[in-house]
């Protein structure tokens, strides 16, 4: 399991109003019906975020997360993974604990996450401006995804993802074209810190720009507000993060 259930994302090192938050379902080109959440700063965004979570889908921490982004400055959509097998979130929108992941991780495909994140992004120009940059923010499962479409062909700025599996990322490392941001517990038990560091060297060979950063000794999830003692490495990874969004903003 990526996180415990309680967890919840650390404070982002900005704050300001959350105008809006609340969960939705959204409609895919495909037909798919998934849920989702949605927070909105109280100044206008500047940038978007498409939060792509872990095994768990919208799980209570992503949910909060797109709310800590709001806060920090940016519009931000969390997404389910799971509405072709499993359907939207019932009531109250979002995965319990006992939701059997194990079961619908595997029926999953990148096409229909394609499809789902595409219409995460025109949802976000719908609320915030057509011109919006988005970028996609993953998670475990969500980071391998996240690096994974830095080699797309979708409408993205940048991408930045935490604790991700390069062998999930394929070829599209040989395609790899914006903007990547990689987070890397030096602990993580998944994954090899030296496989990320591979992808990373693949992907900028490919031509994309990528801040790679190994956080030494921090395990798998270590984004964790409960995880006082690496605050620091939290506190850093969202200056990454947010330096990514700032900078697709700028432009």
């Amino acid at each position: 399991m990526c996180h415990d259930h309680d967890s919840r994302p650390p404070a982002p090192p900005r704050s300001g109003d959350v105008a809006e938050r609340g969960t939705l379902t959204l409609t895919s080109a495909d037909g798919n019906e998934f849920s989702a959440a949605y927070a909105a700063p109280g100044l206008p965004a500047r940038a978007g975020v498409v939060i792509l979570p872990d095994i768990r889908g919208l799980h209570p921490y992503y949910v909060a997360l797109a709310e800590r982004f709001a806060e920090a400055g940016t519009a931000a959509l969390a997404i389910d993974w799971f509405g072709r097998t499993a359907g939207i979130c019932a009531d109250p929108g979002t995965r319990g604990e006992d939701f059997d992941w194990q079961r619908h991780i595997p029926q999953t495909t990148p096409e229909g996450i394609d499809a789902d994140v595409t219409a995460a992004i025109g949802y976000l120009r719908g609320r915030a401006g057509g011109a919006l940059p988005v970028v996609v923010v993953g998670f475990c499962f969500g980071g391998s995804h996240a690096w994974r479409l830095a080699g797309s062909d979708l409408d993205l700025a940048g991408t930045a993802g935490f604790y991700g599996r390069p062998s999930m990322v394929g070829d599209a490392a040989s395609r790899a074209h914006l903007p990547t941001v990689m987070l890397i517990a030096g602990a993580d038990k998944a994954t090899p810190v030296a496989d990320q560091l591979e992808l990373a060297e693949a992907m900028r060979a490919a031509g994309a720009d990528v801040d790679a950063v190994v956080y030494e000794g921090a395990p798998h999830s270590f984004f964790d507000r409960a995880f006082g003692e690496w605050a620091p490495a939290c506190a850093d990874a969202w200056e990454h993060v947010l330096a990514l969004t700032d900078r697709v903003a700028a432009r």
